[in-house]
């Protein structure tokens, strides 16, 4: 794993958090379907975070937690 992609996973779960919370729909009283347009939000955001998480599962698990190599015995 390059330093890039370091970054770059760090980059987007600080997007994801920032736009968890949908600040640009408070105050809005919009329906869609019968339920507020911030609860689509939240679910919708919710099935992008969880794709995310599951790239960054399969691909990057142990970024900014594992130091190097460990060896059977667990040593480094």
């Amino acid at each position: 794993m390059t330093d890039i992609e370091s970054y770059g996973w760090a980059v987007a779960f600080v997007v994801l958090a920032a736009l968890s919370i949908p600040w640009f729909l408070w105050g809005s009283s919009a329906v869609a379907f019968g339920l507020p347009v911030w609860l689509w939000w939240h679910v919708g955001w919710m099935a992008v975070v969880a794709l995310t998480f599951r790239a960054f599962a399969d691909r990057a698990w142990g970024v900014g937690v594992e130091a190097g190599h460990v060896d059977e015995e667990g040593h480094a």
